[in-house]
């Protein structure tokens, strides 16, 4: 399964949930601890997502937007439902 996520580094803690604007398809939200800097962010957003999910973190890899906060992320073994809550912000 393929997830749209926007990555904000930096944020006070790790969280994931919630929709992000109104777009078609929907913006998975992911706030990190980690700031952007040796793709530690990127690393970060993976581990959350991946526990989010509850998955393995090597079921987790970003696709596109290794540099950008807007990243499409596939997701082997994610359950829809898990993914329609985390959008409804939690």
């Amino acid at each position: 399964m393929r997830i749209v996520v926007r990555v904000s580094p930096g944020a006070p803690a790790t969280t994931v949930g919630g929709r992000y604007g109104d777009s078609e398809p929907p913006v998975l939200i992911v706030r990190v601890a980690a700031r952007a800097v040796d793709g530690k962010a990127n690393a970060a957003t993976v581990r959350a997502l991946a526990d989010a999910l509850g998955v393995s973190h090597s079921l987790v890899r970003i696709v596109t937007g290794e540099r950008a906060r807007t990243k499409v992320v596939e997701v082997e073994s994610a359950n829809p439902d898990v993914v329609a809550a985390l959008l409804r912000g939690g």
